[in-house]
């Protein structure tokens, strides 16, 4: 199976690292981290990965996964980018996304129609591009497959690796890997952490991209989704 990530400046590299650590371990697995160049690229996270392929050299996979970030918004105007994953993924046996990069797939046309979900701070926007959002870790319609925020990205390859290669597959490789979750802190979504929490991430949010969803907004209104 041929696997191919979106990489981009910017991304929240969790979003990209934790899924791929997990679906490489799919039967016969082959990943691309790919952008437009083989420079590296930064991550939020302050340290870069270098891309393994560029937009030309994969013009199809059997799997197409779009990590979120800040950069998102970056992404959907960069056209040779959106171009790619609207190409790769209109081909691709399953197309899916972690964290915020279901907006890019929403801007490449491939959620109309489909429950999607993506990270608790940015959900409303997904209908924006069409997609019918639903409160979840990690959301299955037919072929597309969406994770929620972050860390929601390794329930998601493991729920996407059960319907890929079975579910023993699937517990094989959360045991190899021990994905056995005991966080020290039960703030892990809004309900549980509380407003004044929520205030925090969204005060740091805006500091760190004062623009981003109206850059969002923007980007569905120039794409034709306004009234989807």
């Amino acid at each position: 199976m041929h696997i191919a990530f979106l990489l981009f400046p910017n991304v929240t590299q969790l979003d990209l690292t934790g899924p791929a650590q997990f679906l490489s371990r799919l039967p016969d697995a082959r990943v691309d981290l790919v952008w437009d160049s083989l420079e590296p690229v930064p991550t939020d996270a302050g340290f870069s990965i270098l891309p393994t392929a560029t937009f030309a050299d994969v013009p199809r996979a059997d799997l197409l996964c779009i990590p979120g970030g800040i950069g998102v918004a970056k992404v959907i105007d960069h056209a040779p980018a959106l171009d790619w994953v609207r190409q790769v993924g209109s081909e691709a046996q399953w197309v899916t996304s972690v964290c915020t990069g279901a907006l890019i797939l929403g801007a490449a046309g491939l959620l109309k129609g489909y429950k999607a979900t993506t990270h608790w701070a940015w959900h409303d926007l997904l209908s924006l591009f069409g997609a019918e959002p639903v409160q979840a870790r990690h959301v299955i319609d037919r072929n597309r497959a969406t994770g929620g925020g972050v860390t929601a990205g390794i329930d998601f390859a493991l729920a996407l690796m059960a319907e890929i290669a079975g579910e023993d597959h699937a517990r094989a490789v959360q045991l190899a890997l021990e994905y056995d979750p005991a966080p020290p802190f039960d703030s892990g979504c809004p309900a549980k952490a509380g407003p004044a929490l929520v205030d925090v991430y969204t005060a740091r949010a805006n500091r760190l991209a004062p623009e981003r969803r109206a850059e969002l907004v923007a980007a569905a209104e120039r794409l034709g989704f306004q009234s989807a």
